[in-house]
């Protein structure tokens, strides 16, 4: 089991009310809905920050020169471009 800690949360009475329903219709704790709650946030942060990190090592000239090589097979059926594709500049 993992080791939990306790945290006095003050919440807004109507902010505790309308967790306490949602927790409710799911059928689980209030603390349980606030645990997950948060842990959704913390994975959002993160998430956030994972690609900020990758998009600053990315290379845009060298991910265009990948996508103009001349490559020796034609398009599978299916991956070809929509006859009404816009292409956006």
């Amino acid at each position: 089991m993992a080791t939990t800690s306790n945290y006095a949360l003050r919440l807004p009475t109507s902010l505790k009310k309308a967790a306490e329903a949602i927790a409710r219709e799911d059928g689980t704790t209030l603390n349980q809905f606030i645990v997950c709650a948060v842990a959704e946030k913390l994975s959002a942060l993160k998430t956030s920050d994972y690609f900020v990190e990758r998009a600053a090592r990315g290379d845009i000239a060298e991910a265009l020169r990948l996508m103009r090589r001349p490559c020796g097979e034609p398009p599978r059926p299916g991956d070809e471009v929509p006859p009404d594709y816009v292409r956006v500049p």
